[in-house]
Order: structure tokens, then sequence, then C-alpha cells
């Protein structure tokens, strides 16, 4: 088998150890439950993984934007260690713990809205999202939500109902949640398809859709909140255009409608900033924060100004396990570490050197129609061809998906037709780890290609 300097396969991919596993896999668990490729895992640091065979890869996909700080880090081992040791779980609705108050307290320093903050620490991104819904409408009084196309939002009935992507994520699980409205997303690799118009044009008659939507499908004083991702993750990596942003604000204010930033996948200093809200001129009034908070435990906040979070009545939020203790030491000690070793300056480095190689893949393919992304938040979509933009099948993304991983790169697809590549690379990448595991993309769109 081909090595290189840091990915070495002993086998081919996957090996057999990781065939017997994934066949187990199968027979114990739902043929529901996806995966990206057949690599059982062993262990992994920084931005290597082992697996079953004693392969090893590079990781791109950071367990979906879940390893912002890496595989492992020691001060994050340590700090889960050093609290189970002390206490596992006594449940923030009977008592309270360090780890719980401190976190809350570090979220409020952190999250970028003015004026005073409180913090409800869950358990994943879906329950913050669901319980940030339940926070507007006990504050504004109003049922209506908006969500946005290519959004993703969460897999529970409520969240699952803000999620866009019909086929893959919802199909067959409705009736759904009643009083959300879905307004068109300013994806402007797929606007005006055809024209010349510029980037300010086309935000421009999205934001036309954006106030006729306000007339045909919900009065903005029956809306309790818009929820937008500030850079798209499910949807493909699309960042929103500030000016969209900023007149989103404006409409919020106007109407007494509180704006959500959904930060579970852009925050956490993926995209150069801690939270991807703080690249715009805007100021939300709850942020929601999952995945890389927690350098891999399951845990996730709903945080927002004081005065929206207190309008819920006593008993109404909660959780048997929201506050772990362990979970919340894990997490401080992933803030504790973006902020000491510069990740957020790091996220912008990297991704300024992905980006450019992926630009020259894009002038050597056709096949790649669009690259864009924030930060170290990048993908790139593929199409039949760059005229009409025809996305490629799912079935060839996932082709070549799987080619990238027997060649020893975990990576994942993403994108509202599922034929985009995303880039979630832990940002304790080194630089040639990075082009290593580009190169392998690169020989494996090649080949796709040919």
């Amino acid at each position: 088998m081909r090595t290189r300097q840091f990915i070495q396969l002993k086998t081919e991919l996957p090996g057999p150890n990781s065939r017997a596993l994934i066949a187990r896999r199968e027979a114990a668990m739902p043929a529901g439950y996806g995966k990206a490729t057949d690599i059982a895992v062993r262990r992994a640091h920084g931005a290597l993984v082992e697996d079953v065979d004693g392969n090893l890869l590079i990781d791109f996909a950071g367990g979906i934007g879940v390893l912002n700080v890496g595989h492992t880090p020691p001060e994050v081992v340590e700090a889960i260690r050093s609290q189970a040791e002390a206490v596992i779980h006594v449940c923030g609705l009977v008592a309270t713990t360090e780890p719980h108050v401190q976190l809350a307290e570090t979220l409020n320093a952190i999250a970028p809205i003015h004026g005073p903050k409180k913090a409800m620490i869950t358990n994943t991104g879906a329950e913050a999202v669901e319980q940030a819904i339940q926070i507007a409408r006990a504050a504004t009084g109003r049922p209506a939500i908006i969500a946005f196309e290519g959004a993703y939002h969460g897999r529970t009935l409520l969240t699952q109902t803000l999620t866009s992507k019909y086929a893959l994520f919802k199909k067959g699980f409705g009736p759904f949640a009643p009083e959300i409205y879905r307004a068109q997303f300013p994806y402007l690799y797929r606007t005006a398809i055809g024209t010349d118009l510029s980037e300010a044009q086309k935000v421009a008659l999205v934001w036309e859709a954006f106030e006729r939507f306000l007339v045909a499908h919900v009065m903005p004083e029956h809306v309790a909140a818009v929820i937008i991702e500030p850079v798209q993750g499910e949807g493909g990596f699309i960042p929103t255009p500030h000016e969209f942003m900023r007149r989103l604000r404006d409409v919020c204010t106007r109407y007494g409608i509180l704006l959500i930033a959904d930060e579970v996948q852009c925050g956490f200093a993926r995209t150069g900033k801690m939270f991807a809200i703080e690249h715009y001129d805007v100021e939300p009034d709850v942020i929601v924060m999952a995945k890389s908070v927690g350098a891999g435990m399951p845990i996730a906040a709903t945080v927002g100004r004081a005065e929206v979070m207190d309008k819920v009545h006593l008993g109404g939020l909660g959780g048997t396990y929201s506050g772990n203790p362990v979970a919340c030491a894990a997490a401080l000690q992933a803030i504790a570490l973006i902020e000491r070793d510069g990740l957020c300056t790091r996220a912008a480095y990297l991704g300024g050197i992905a980006c450019e190689r992926l630009k020259r893949m894009q002038e050597r393919f056709a096949l790649i129609g669009d690259v864009r992304g924030l930060g170290a938040m990048l993908a790139i979509e593929f199409v039949e061809d760059r005229a009409s933009r025809r996305p490629i099948s799912p079935e060839k993304t996932v082709a070549i998906v799987r080619d990238i991983a027997r060649n020893g790169v975990l990576a994942i697809r993403c994108g509202l037709y599922s034929n985009g590549l995303r880039f979630l690379f832990p940002l304790v990448i080194s630089e040639a780890q990075l082009h290593e595991g580009l190169d392998v993309v690169e020989e494996a769109i090649e080949r796709a290609s040919a």
C-alpha cells in the first residue's frame, strides 16, 4: 500500500477489521443510521485517526465540526478524567456543580451580545435550538418561526421541521410542527443562473422575495423569531451575505422579532472568529452553540439576552443531563485552548491555504462549480457543467467521498443537492498534513473527472 508522510496504509481501506466491525454495526443498528465511510476507528490524536487495522488517516471531517481543538487534546482528556473522579452526574435540577456554573459564566462572557446575558446548558445542538424556539415564543407571546431553505437545525420533530433537504432528513416523518415558515436563503451561486447580475443585485432579488414572503406567508407581527445559520452548514457552507444579514436584523428590530444565530457548526473559531456572527455588524438576541464547544463531549448551549432568557416560567427549562459536570469541564478546557492557542487566527490562516488550493483545483477541473466558505469552513460544489450548474448526483458525490477515504482521508459531503464536499479539519492540523490531505482530495477529483 502507498505510504505518505502522515497517511500510512497497511491494508486496503476499509481493512478486514473495519469491515468486520461495520458488519456488526449494520446487524445491531437501524438501516436508517447512515455513515460516510466504512472506516472503524481505534484511536485519534490531533488531526490523525488510526483505524482498527492500524492504518493512519488524516481527518477532514472533524466529527462533523466537533473537533476544532483536535482529537483528544491532553488538557481536555485530563479535565474529563479529573472531573469524572470527583463527580460525574448530579443533575442540575437537583443540585449545582462548579463546572456547570463556570461554563455558563464563560459562555455569557464570550457571546457577542451586549448587556446582561444568561446561558442554558443542554446536550445537543437540536435540543439547544428547540430550547431557543421555546424561549422566543415565551418571550414574545407569538407562535411563528421563520427558517430558511437549505437550513439544518436538528432531527427532533421541531428542529426537523426547521430543517430543509426533505428527502434525506424528513421523508416519512410527518406531520411536522406547525407555525414554521420557510423563506428563500441567499444561495447566490444558484440565484439568477444564466444572468450577469452582480452579487449585490442577487442579494437584492432575494431580499425582495423575503419582503413578499412577509406579506404572502406570515405577517411579521405574528413572528416570534427568525433563526439563521451565519454560514449554512448542511446546506452547503454558504455564508450569509452581509447586506442580507443587516436587513434581516433591521426587520427583526422593527417588528420585535428575535434573531437567533445558529452557531452549532460555524462557531468556536471555525470561521476565524469565535462566532461566525462576529463577521457581521449585527448582534443576535440569542445564540445556539454546540459541537466544538465540547471537544467531542455531548454538550450544547442557548445563550441570549437576560431579559429574553428570563421570560420562561420556573420549571420550563431543564433536562436530566443538562449541565453535566464532565461535559462542562471538557467545554471549559476547549474554550481555554481556543483562546490560548489563537485558533481563530489559525482558522483564518489555514482557511486561506486550503481555499487557494481549492481554487487551483477549480481551474483544473470543470467538475468543481464553486469554492466557498469562511475561514476554515470551506466547501466545493460539484456540477455536471458550469453553464447550467446542474448538480452531480448524490451517488457520484458519495463515490468521490469513498474514493478519498480509500486513500486515507476522512471526508463528508454537504449541500442542498448533496453535491458538495465540506472541509472541517481540526484547527490544530499542521500545514504539511493539510496539504497531504488536499493532495488526496485532488487526486480523487481528477479520477472522478476522467
